[in-house]
């Protein structure tokens, strides 16, 4: 998939357990932890904007794009 989520990362940066997030956000931990794994297929504004709230970053910090089509071989 060519959009990798990074909220692990961001979670590690922060020292913040995905419980304390779970809380802070709103979300179930169920819904975070499929965003957590790249699971998700979709994310609402609203969602990606109380996560950058409570972990203090950008959307960028956490979505990135990778083009597969540079990284498969012919």
């Amino acid at each position: 998939m060519p959009i990798i989520v990074n909220l692990d990362v961001m979670m590690a940066k922060r020292k913040m357990s995905l419980n304390e997030l779970s809380g802070r956000v709103d979300l179930t931990l169920s819904n975070l932890s499929i965003l957590k794994t790249g699971k998700a297929k979709a994310i609402r504004f609203s969602t990606l904007e109380a996560i950058c709230k409570a972990l203090d970053c950008q959307p960028g910090d956490l979505l990135e794009y990778v083009d597969d089509s540079k990284n498969s071989k012919n």
